[in-house]
């Protein structure tokens, strides 16, 4: 018998248009990011190809940076490749939060979802889905909106970044913040929010101190998780 919530998940055109129309406007401030890393990238002696490749196949802003940290020289592959699973070990967090709705799909429909999985379009479609929405082209549009804008601003990047100069000075980097900070608010159910809250967010920043980059948002997410369940359960 299907769960209430997760029954009729389908994945559509239609969802995926709507998955456009939903983070396209977010998206165009990704493509800033994505000169940066283009223009870091060739700064670092990755070649032009390797930079674009990197973007269509890793898609992931937090690893292409780290990465760049070890590009000197012949690459230290363990070292890599841990540094890259670390940041990435929140995909982890996020593919277990979508599986009610994800694994009601088949393989190659659920693999492509998977495949254009980030921060932005989650926080998004697990918002929608909380509120009755069924269709998973949600996720895959805001994904490919993301994906595309990120490529897009690489290419530029690898192309004529440097001339760019410091693209901080535009506040760009403000934007993803504010549009994760209005989700949480949105989602926020009352009192009963605080406590998990508190120590995902102490977690967090405790962990920037001590821990390497990528974990402490695992430890925060699994930290505020707990403290929830046990809130909720007492």
């Amino acid at each position: 018998m299907l769960n209430s919530e997760t029954a009729n998940v389908r994945l559509t055109m239609a969802g995926v248009v709507r998955g456009v129309k939903s983070l396209g406007p977010i998206s165009l401030f990704v493509i800033p990011f994505g000169i940066a890393f283009g223009a870091a990238a060739i700064e670092r002696g990755v070649t032009p190809d390797q930079s674009i490749v990197m973007s269509l196949t890793v898609f992931s802003a937090a690893a292409q940076f780290a990465a760049l940290d070890f590009w000197n020289g012949p690459l230290p592959a363990i070292s890599l490749l841990l540094t890259v699973l670390a940041v990435g070990t929140r995909h982890i967090l996020m593919g277990a939060t979508l599986a009610p709705w994800l694994n009601r799909l088949s393989r190659p429909k659920r693999l492509l979802a998977l495949s254009v999985l980030s921060d932005a379009n989650f926080a998004d479609s697990y918002d929608a889905f909380r509120r009755d929405e069924r269709d998973v082209g949600r996720l895959v549009g805001g994904g490919l909106a993301l994906c595309i804008c990120w490529i897009i601003g690489s290419t530029i990047g690898v192309i004529a970044g440097a001339s760019l100069g410091n693209l901080g000075r535009f506040g760009i980097d403000v934007v993803m913040v504010s549009f994760f900070a209005a989700i949480a608010v949105g989602q926020w159910e009352g009192l009963s929010d605080v406590l998990p809250s508190v120590v995902a967010a102490a977690v967090a920043v405790l962990g920037l101190i001590f821990l390497p980059p990528g974990w402490n948002i695992v430890l925060a997410a699994l930290a505020g998780g707990i403290a929830g369940v046990l809130w909720h359960e007492r």
